[in-house]
């Protein structure tokens, strides 16, 4: 009665265990849906709600499993679902969700019209916002959770660590206390979000705080629940047990405080007692070496120690690895456990239950019971299994075995299939009856447990009872007739019920068969009803699939073919091909794939018919009556098979074909006709008869093909044969060449041939070539006549219209004929001579070769001449293969010509050759360049040379010869020429030398010199011309080294020019200046000349004095440096020679006379100096030969300042030397003035007044220029008190509009210079008014630049000293760097001797403000007075100190009332300056002098001390020079006295003292001094100094301790904790306060009362000490107490507030002392 099929079932299974946990029920669609035999199945739907049965089954639509998506997983403990997930909701599950990106794009891009889509992304929108929520959430919890593990691991740790210290024992690695994760964890937050907290498996309350521990036992120490329940405390043994018994365990008395497990104490009491009764009636043993090893003593001692040594050993194993029936397997949840009896009881009562019977898993509910179900629907049912034990265990259920039931996977409430204390975990049992009977089976859960746990699976379902009765009476019926009677049936069963009647006699059926014809498309069912003799029935369903004929054309071979556009196709066709084009008598095939959609055999055949082609409208249809079947019967195409079988829902392959045999396209439709076809009709369903219906052959598909041909397609390679190069006539020439056949069958060819002229072959000449083969062919080509041909040569080709054609080009050449040379040159011929030449004529073919030769007939009509003049001997020959002659050609000159021919050789049936022939025909001619000579630069008596040029005109060498001058003025010259006689070559140039001495002034005009030519009628005559000359000087003045000259020039005889030599307007003091002369004699003419001046001339023998060398030794003198030392010292001598006359500028030629040659430039150097400033005028006097004397004007101003503060034997090449900067160094802000003297040394002939002016530069924009206005003398005489020395009338120099500071004198006014002039003019007139305007550059002052005396006389070559001083400014506090203090100081000159400062005529000197002062620039530097400081070590000048350093190690010893503690200061003076300085600090800082040694002290007083000022200070000054460092140690002292201003109110906390105190509750004290650096300018460098002392801050982990109501007498601890907050330690004690009431004991009490609490660690929890305090109520009443925790160092104290209650209620005494 089982038709469903086994896979189908586990299918369903496995796809409905998906689901575990999950309430199924079915919808009205899914009620609609009762048969198994359905096409569809339709999906569950699950509800998350949780579902309890009640003993009750509940059923659901039937569905198979899809086919899954995913793999299963490989290990069968693995709950990973998703692969039945993705097999039941397919794409819901498996496809790709809308990830971030793709939905903030669409978030981004919204904004469409669509207000669907609009709506979706707000959905959307929302839906992102949701996870995101609930993400961030997530994380918080994993946060949260995270940070409560770590906190209670931190805990745990510290606990663990406590344990380690009191516990002396060998540590076990067990839990020493209880987790406190349920403290450090949020429940509420838990329980918010639907998670397990503490509070659900936690059934004791939480503290409302924490109560004070005492002495900490680990867990591993403690007694288990077990253990405390079974065990009997020791005084309680004692008490109750029996006599007899005391003696017994009177050795476990004293190592025991507890009992063992009351189940092993009756049998470890009783087998010792029996022991002991027995070993006396026991003989001894038979083997007493035993007792030779051990005595009685020491093998007591051993068991001892191997008694105590398995006792720590003995941990208690989790009771998770016990079996629930063994004594340690755990207690069960379901029965109380009894408490412990006596030991007296122990003999006398039983177990009221053994372990075996404690059930380990229970099921709820216990029996699986479906009822009321139906054929179809699948039923599921929730079986709870629970954990009755109060250890976590595993479980193994095995599924059902019969096919009617099924199990899911479990559901457990954790990880790894465990299931905890009191937990469940559920299992699905889903059940598929296929019948109306009852079924049976059961599940199996195995556990630890001995006994298996049986959980029956039962289905029941009520039978109909039907009211019908046995008998059916119809009465009474005529015999033919018909009667019909109602008999009533009802069912009063619980069940519906469906039945059938039938005569007894087709009970039960034989046989049945099923008839299936199908009147539609599609799945066709019926369903059975089988009824079985036991009353049950069964539904049978009959499948059917109604088909129609469907074929599909699923593959064509090659290209995929698609008409052209407006190509006729046929109006029918479902498909198209088309062949590419082919060839004639050759085949193209193409593969079609057919595939026969249809499960039907289907028989068939191919017919090809003509197609029906239509030219139809767009939109047009055809009509029925237009298509025509007619059979194509000429056409090219076939199909093989052409019959058979198409087998069902399978492929099958045909080979179309194309075999063209005409030139023409072929266009057919192959038709496939599928045979016997039965046509659709109507059929009763009830009818079981065999129905007649009609078949016929039908079309189904309809394939167009079509095919094109194409000519053959050869070709030739190459296409064109060109024979290369130039073969002979009669000689056979080979050339291979390919025929390719592209075409898609084989040609037959055959060759033709040509034998006209030429004879051309081809070999082979017929033949075959296959489809895309190629094949080789040999032409054979002779020539018969000679030049190039293009001959084609055909090919006929088999079944081609047009033949193939080869084109041929060659070339073809007789004999050939080579002359020796390329042209024939008689070069220059004399006119009438006769030359003759030969030439080889060679025959370099293999033909004999027959040739005659002439003149061109050509050239002959050009000359115009009718006889050729050659002579050509032989003029005609035969010359042999390969063989040569000789032919002479002979040419006669008659006349003068340049001749060029053409001498033509003619070949017989061969190729002409030219010879080109060249020859020159001349007579001589001889001609000069120039027939007129005229002579440039003629002097009297001078020998003047010219060139004649004589030119030869022809290519003939000629002789020429000179003769003697002709003419009147013939005698008073003189000429010769050179070469007088030679031979011209051919059109040559020949330069002829001639000299002419004339001696006469007179001009030349008749003076001729002839030339005879070889050759020539007439000689050549040559006239020459000229004006002779006389002498001619020039003057020319020029700078030294330079090329261009002053144009100053002056030439004799003639009119001169003015001449003037001017030295310069700025010549320097004590400088050469150098200027050139240049005598230029522009004749031939020598004569002498002379140099002179008037007043300024130095004497003549300065230039011969040479100073003597020093007496050194050779190889110093050779060094550079010495060498050019006595260069300079060369020049000083030689200028202090030139100006040893006292006029203040000297003028000296190097060369005063001498003799000026003919022709020459003569440059005399003309040196000029000067050691006194003014302008200088002199004349030189120059005379030349017999020409007059030339006065050429001198001039020279010469500028600088004669004075100079460097030593007069220094000079340079300088136009201006600068003083060098008086310098006073670096100097401290505030100093003392500093002196500096200052030598001047006069190297003038004259004496000179300074006046001193200091200025301070300024730069401004606002100040460009100064106008000066004085009134009388600018600088008067004073004398030594420095009062002026002018008489009362005479008005004295009024100030200046603005402040004067002349820095270039050269600018001075032009009224000042009038006035200048006038002055010199009338000695007696003097200046009144005088206006200076000049550049700005500095204001005058005397600060902090000064020079005295203000006026001072430096004599002609002496020298005078003045005094400059520098007073240093203050500096501002704010600057810190060294400042820069740059000034100037002028020396006005002034002459006090009127005949120095003018000499009319000669020299003028300007003074005061007209000549440029001496210019002494003056710098310092002003710096503050500041030492470098650095300390030994980085961090700058600060202390760091804890309070609990004035604690020794010992506590006991005592705390130091002071510590002191140093630094090194190391001073570095970094500066160019000694610093003088003093060091002040303040307590609680102090300094001292550290390795300075006698050079570091300044001279003064001694050390002095203030301690009134409570200062600490090194009094004695300090003095530390340039570069060097000192050591200063700087101490810092802590006190008691310090920490105890932590206690001050902040209002009065002392300066410099600051209390800080951080988040994390440290607290620190930092006290702040300067030390000052006093120095002797009265100003200060201040050090920063700070020291930060860490005080400690204690702090109680509760401010109150509660003990409640506690028994009177008895002893209660609680642990607080005293925390050190701070980086420093603390040294503690607990002072008890007042106790109320007081009278009586004390009830309170604190355990340490004192002790050392350890600083905390950096980035670490607070260091802490547990406080035990205790409480022993003395009577019932109220207890109130204060205990104070004080520290030695000043700490804030703490304050733990106590309060007890006692009590005589013995419900308050501790468990323990029950």
């Amino acid at each position: 009665m089982e038709t469903g099929e086994p896979e189908e079932q586990g299918s369903t299974e496995s796809g409905s265990s998906a689901f575990r946990g999950s309430t199924w029920t079915p919808t009205p669609r899914l009620l609609r849906i009762c048969s198994p035999s359905q096409s569809t199945w339709l999906s569950s739907l699950a509800y998350t709600e949780p579902f309890h049965y009640r003993g009750r089954s509940h059923r659901i639509a039937p569905r198979p499993e899809p086919r899954l998506l995913r793999l299963r997983p490989t290990s069968l403990r693995t709950q990973d679902i998703s692969h039945l997930l993705a097999g039941v909701f397919r794409s819901l599950y498996t496809a790709e969700v809308i990830g971030e990106d793709v939905s903030a794009s669409l978030i981004k891009a919204r904004g469409s019209e669509d207000a669907r889509h609009e709506e979706f992304v707000d959905e959307l929108q929302q839906i992102r916002e949701i996870y995101k929520q609930r993400l961030d959430e997530v994380e918080m919890l994993e946060r949260h959770i995270i940070q409560a593990r770590a906190r209670a691991l931190a805990e745990k740790e510290r606990v663990m660590h406590q344990a380690k210290v009191s516990v002396l024992e060998t540590f076990i690695k067990m839990p020493p206390v209880k987790t406190v994760f349920r403290w450090c964890v949020d429940n509420e937050l838990l329980q918010k979000h639907h998670l397990i907290c503490p509070d659900d498996y936690y059934s004791d309350t939480v503290p409302f705080c924490s109560a004070p521990k005492g002495t900490s036992v680990p867990g591993y120490a403690k007694q288990t629940i077990s253990c405390e329940k079974r065990s009997i405390p020791k005084k309680e043994l004692s008490k109750e047990s029996e006599a007899s018994c005391r003696k017994t365990v009177t050795k476990f008395e004293d190592q025991l405080d507890y009992t063992v497990d009351s189940l092993t104490w009756d049998s470890s009491l009783k087998a010792k007692l029996k022991t002991k009764e027995t070993s006396k009636k026991a003989s001894p043993p038979k083997n007493k070496n035993w007792m030779n090893h051990l005595r009685m003593p020491q093998r007591e001692q051993e068991r001892r120690l191997l008694a105590r040594m398995e006792s720590r050993n003995r941990f208690l194993k989790n009771p998770r690895f016990f079996p629930p029936n063994t004594p340690h397997g755990g207690k069960s949840l379901l029965f109380p456990p009894k408490k412990p009896a006596l030991i007296g009881e122990f003999q006398s009562e039983k177990l009221g239950q053994s372990c075996d019977d404690v059930p380990v898993f229970l099921a709820k509910p216990p029996i699986g019971f479906f009822t009321d179900y139906e054929i179809g629907p699948v039923y599921e049912m929730v079986i709870s299994l629970q954990n009755t034990t109060a250890t976590s265990r595993y479980l193994r259920v095995l599924p059902p075995s019969t096919p009617y039931f099924a199990l899911g996977l479990g559901m457990f409430p954790g990880k790894g299939g465990m299931v905890a204390p009191g937990m469940t975990c559920q299992y699905t049992v889903q059940f598929l009856p296929d019948c109306l009977g009852d079924f049976d089976d059961f599940i199996l859960v195995e556990t630890q447990s001995a006994h298996t746990l049986l959980i029956p699976l039962q289905a029941r379902r009520p039978p109909p009872v039907l009211t019908l009765s046995p008998v059916l009476d119809c009465g009474y019926c005529l015999i033919g007739g018909m009667k019909i009677t109602r008999f009533i049936c009802k069912n009063v069963g619980f069940s519906v019920g469906k039945f059938c009647i039938m005569p007894k006699k087709s009970w039960p059926p034989s046989s049945f068969r099923v008839l299936f014809h199908p009147t539609s498309l599609g799945k066709v069912e019926k369903t059975f009803i089988i009824v079985c003799d036991n009353c049950q029935i069964k539904e049978l369903v009959t499948v059917g699939i109604g088909q129609l004929v469907a074929l599909d054309l699923i593959y064509i071979s090659g290209e995929k073919s698609q008409p052209e556009p407006g190509e006729l196709t046929d109006l029918t066709a479902q498909h198209f091909i088309r062949f590419e084009p082919e060839n004639l008598q050759s085949t193209a095939r193409k593969q079609l794939l057919i595939r026969n959609a249809t499960h039907v055999e289907l028989a068939f055949h191919w017919q090809i018919m003509k197609p029906n082609l239509q030219c139809l409208m767009p939109g047009e249809t055809y009509s029925m009556d237009s298509i025509k079947y007619h059979p194509d019967r000429e056409t090219a195409f076939s199909i093989m098979p052409k019959m058979g079988v198409l087998n069902p829902h399978t492929d099958h392959e045909f080979i179309l074909s194309f075999s063209p045999h005409e030139l023409r396209n072929f266009h057919s439709v192959l038709q496939m006709v599928l045979e016997e076809v039965p046509e659709p009709m109507s059929l009763e369903v009830d009818t079981l008869k065999d129905p007649s219906y009609a078949v016929d052959d039908v079309v189904v598909l309809e394939v167009e093909v079509k095919g094109s041909v194409e000519p053959f397609q050869v070709l030739l390679e190459p296409y064109t044969l060109v024979i290369p190069g130039e073969n002979y006539i009669g000689v056979n020439v080979k050339k291979d060449f390919k025929m390719w056949n592209n075409s898609k069958s084989p040609i037959r060819y055959m060759w033709g041939k040509i034998s006209d002229c030429h004879i051309i072959e081809v070999e082979p000449c017929t033949g075959t070539i296959e489809p895309n083969e190629v094949e080789d062919f040999e032409l054979n080509f002779t020539g018969g006549v000679p030049g190039p041909t293009s001959q084609d040569l055909l090919c006929e080709i088999k079944d081609s219209p047009s033949p193939v054609v080869l084109h041929i080009e060659a070339a073809f050449k007789g004999p050939a004929l080579v002359i020796n040379v390329s042209a024939l040159q008689f070069g220059l011929l004399r006119l009438g001579q006769r030359a003759t030449s030969s030439i080889q004529i060679q025959n370099i073919s293999q033909l004999p070769a027959v040739w005659h030769m002439k003149e061109s007939l050509v050239c002959l009509e050009e000359r115009r001449e009718d006889v050729s003049p050659f002579s050509i001997e032989p003029s005609s020959c035969q010359v042999q293969p390969l063989g040569e002659c000789r032919v002479d050609i002979t040419l006669e000159a008659l006349h003068c010509q340049h001749l060029q021919t053409v001498l033509e050789l003619e070949v017989v049936n061969g190729a002409w050759s030219y010879l080109p022939v060249y020859a020159e025909v001349q007579e001589p001619h001889v001609y000069l360049k120039s027939s007129q000579l005229e002579v440039s630069n003629l002097y009297l008596g001078v020998p003047t040379k010219a060139t004649v040029t004589l030119v030869n005109g022809t290519l003939l060498p000629t002789h020429f010869h000179w003769g003697k001058l002709l003419g009147h003025q013939a005698n008073f010259c003189t000429a010769k020429i050179s070469p007088r006689r030679g031979t011209l070559g051919p059109t040559e140039e020949r330069q002829l030398k001639l000299e002419l001495t004339t001696h006469t002034q007179e001009e030349l005009t008749d003076l001729v010199l002839p030339c005879t030519v070889s050759g020539m009628k007439e000689p050549l005559v040559l006239g020459i011309s000229g004006k002779p000359q006389g002498l001619q000087v020039a003057i020319t003045i020029s700078a030294e080294d330079s090329d261009s000259s002053v144009p100053s020039t002056e030439l004799w005889p003639g009119h001169p020019e003015e001449l003037r030599l001017d030295f310069g307007s700025t010549v320097p003091l004590r400088t050469r200046v150098n200027r050139q002369l240049i005598l230029s004699n522009c004749s031939p003419i020598q004569t002498p000349f002379t140099l002179k001046f008037e007043y300024f001339g130095s004497p003549q023998n300065s230039l011969s004095q040479k100073p003597s060398l020093p007496d050194m030794p050779p190889a110093l003198l050779k060094m550079a440096r010495t060498r050019e030392r006595l260069a300079k010292r060369e020049q000083l001598d030689f200028m202090e020679s030139m100006l040893s006359h006292g006029k203040g500028a000297a003028f000296f030629p190097h060369t005063s006379q001498g003799m000026l040659g003919a022709h020459q430039q003569l440059s005399i150097n003309i040196t000029g100096c000067a050691n006194m400033w003014g302008e200088y005028w002199d004349s030189l006097i120059c005379t030349v030969g017999d020409l007059p004397p030339t006065v050429i004007p001198v001039h020279m101003a010469v500028v600088g300042c004669p004075i100079s503060s460097l030593r007069t034997t220094y000079y340079t090449t300088d136009q201006f030397q600068k003083e060098p900067v008086i310098r006073f160094g670096t100097q401290v802000s505030g100093g003392d003035t500093i002196t500096r003297v200052l030598r001047l040394n006069n190297s003038s002939p004259c004496d000179i007044r300074l006046d001193w002016e200091t200025y301070v530069p300024e730069d401004k924009e606002d100040r460009l220029v100064e106008l000066l206005v004085l009134y009388g003398p600018p600088f008067p005489l004073r004398d030594q008190a420095g009062n002026d020395l002018v008489c009362p009338e005479t008005p004295e120099s009024s100030s200046s509009i603005w402040s004067s500071s002349p820095s270039n004198m050269s600018d001075f006014s032009h009224g000042a210079s009038q006035s200048a002039e006038g002055s010199s003019s009338d000695g007696a007139s003097q200046k009144i008014i005088s206006v200076i305007l000049q550049e700005h550059e500095g204001v005058p002052s005397d600060h902090p630049y000064c020079v005295s005396p203000k006026q001072v006389v430096v004599p002609a070559g002496g020298s005078s000293s003045i005094y400059i001083s520098f007073t240093p400014m203050v500096l501002g506090p704010d600057i810190l760097h060294k400042v820069e203090c740059v000034g100037y100081a002028l020396g006005f000159m002034s002459l006090d001797n009127e005949v120095e400062r003018e000499l009319p005529g000669r020299r003028h000197r300007l003074q005061d403000f007209a000549v440029g002062p001496l210019r002494l620039d003056l710098h310092c530097y002003v710096r503050p007075a500041q030492l470098s400081l650095e300390l030994d070590y980085g961090g700058g000048v600060e202390f760091r100190h804890q309070a609990s350093d004035l604690i020794l190690e010992q506590p006991c010893s005592g705390v130091l009332s002071e510590l002191v503690t140093t630094h090194h200061l190391k001073l570095t003076n970094t500066t160019e300056i000694p610093h003088y300085f003093r060091l002040l600090v303040s307590k609680p800082f102090s300094v001292s002098q550290d390795g300075a040694g006698h050079g570091h002290r300044a001279p003064g007083p001694g050390r002095e001390h203030q301690c009134e000022e409570e200062t600490a200070a090194v009094g004695q000054q300090l003095v530390l020079h340039p570069q060097e460092n000192m050591l200063v140690n700087v101490s810092f002292s802590l006190s008691l006295e310090l920490l105890s201003y932590q206690k001050l109110p902040a209002d009065q906390m002392l300066p410099g003292v600051d209390i800080q105190q951080n988040p994390s509750g440290e607290k620190e004290m930092v006290f702040t001094q300067n030390l000052l650096l006093e120095y002797t300018n009265h100003t200060t460098q201040v050090v920063p100094l700070r020291a930060i002392v860490a005080v400690p801050e204690l702090q109680l982990s509760t401010s109150w301790v509660d003990f409640g109501t506690c028994f009177v007498n008895q002893k209660q601890v609680c642990e607080v904790y005293l925390m050190n907050l701070s980086g420093c330690r603390s040294y503690w004690t607990v002072l008890t306060g007042q106790q109320e009431p007081d009278k009586g004991p004390v009830a309170f009490g604190v355990s340490p009362g004192s002790g050392l609490l350890e600083a905390r660690p950096v980035n670490a929890p607070p260091s802490s000490v547990t406080l035990q305090v205790f409480f022993t109520a003395r009577s019932s009443k109220l207890y109130e107490s204060t205990l104070v925790v004080e520290g030695v160092l000043g700490e804030k104290a703490c304050a733990l507030r106590l309060r007890g209650q006692g009590s005589y209620d013995e419900r308050y005494l501790s468990p323990h002392q029950l």
